[in-house]
């Protein structure tokens, strides 16, 4: 007789989830979860053990979804994401076998929005080195800290203006900034300036958000000649992922003086940041934790759970990502 956790849906982890305890019980009385521990034993062999009868996972950006994993999945139907990014997953691939995919869609979209803002506020106005300033005792020393510039009215591009890049750009309204973006497509109902070309977009603003996915047309799609469109007193906000940038140019650019700054909270090798950066007064770095925050992990351990249970109920899930 089977019981009622073996009853209960399978539902492979290969990210630990859920990240709150306090979601414990509640996905717990859900599903079952399998959760490979033992990270000694290679994924392809863990699968071809345990995963055949698999039909959901959920996983996070730092798993790499490819065809030989999936062929150790050969009854997987769904893939329920905790990131919105979809640079890990091997989509052709998931389209050939029909497996719908869930990422966690609008969850992160104001937190990614406020920290872009507050990266950008602190590399404006000094403020990281400001601290650094008075708590290195500077400040009786050598008395005058250098000026920065003002947010308010500064001509801002970014680009993907999606969900999170919209909602940077509603905050940034509210500093007069004047807004023009680039994107795969011209939004026809959005009251800003479009570029099609990323230089062009460069060249007509003194800051650039970068917001949009990584893929194989936006790898490294900042690259020399942008950063010399956006000149010396440009500035780069990046809080979408590391590869939009070539890291190396961009650390020789403000190495050089041929940029005014950067805040950055996505890295190419993350966890390993160019030391250069940490030398750079105007440079802000952050640990990837622009989507970190109470309430939207809350969002979406509520998200996560609802893809799920839409799925085993062969219902839409709430977040599906479309094929192109």
């Amino acid at each position: 007789m089977e019981t009622e956790s073996e009853q209960l849906p399978l539902v492979l982890t290969l990210r630990h989830f859920p990240f709150l305890p306090s979601f414990q019980e509640k996905f717990s009385n859900k599903f079952t979860t399998l959760e490979r521990t033992d990270l000694s034993v290679p994924i392809e062999e863990y699968l071809l053990k345990h995963g055949q009868s698999v039909r959901a996972l959920v996983c996070g950006a730092k798993f790499s979804l490819t065809k030989d994993i999936l062929d150790c999945l050969p009854s997987l139907g769904c893939v329920v994401l905790t990131c919105v990014g979809l640079d890990n997953i091997d989509l052709d691939e998931c389209k050939k076998r029909g497996i719908f995919i869930g990422n966690a869609g609008t969850v992160y979209s104001e937190d990614v929005a406020d920290f872009a803002v507050g990266l950008l506020i602190d590399v404006l106005h000094r403020i990281s080195a400001g601290h650094r300033f008075v708590s290195s005792g500077l400040w009786p020393i050598t008395k005058e800290f250098p000026l920065g510039p003002k947010l308010s009215g500064k001509r801002v591009g970014i680009l993907g203006l999606g969900s999170s890049g919209s909602e940077v750009a509603k905050r940034l309204e509210g500093f007069s900034c004047v807004i023009s973006y680039t994107s795969r497509t011209k939004k026809p109902s959005v009251p800003f300036s479009y570029y099609s070309n990323i230089v062009d977009l460069a060249s007509n603003n003194d800051i650039l958000i970068l917001t949009c996915d990584l893929n194989n047309e936006t790898f490294h799609i900042i690259n020399k000649d942008v950063m010399s469109a956006l000149g010396k007193k440009g500035i780069i906000i990046n809080v979408g992922r590391g590869a939009l940038v070539d890291e190396m140019e961009m650390v020789r650019c403000l190495e050089q003086g041929e940029i005014g700054g950067a805040g950055l909270d996505v890295f190419e090798n993350e966890p390993d940041v160019p030391e250069e950066l940490f030398k750079l007064d105007n440079v802000v770095v952050a640990p990837h934790i622009s989507v970190v925050t109470v309430e939207s992990y809350l969002a979406l351990h509520d998200l996560v759970i609802s893809n799920l249970e839409a799925f085993f109920s062969n219902k839409p899930l709430l977040s599906l990502v479309k094929y192109n």
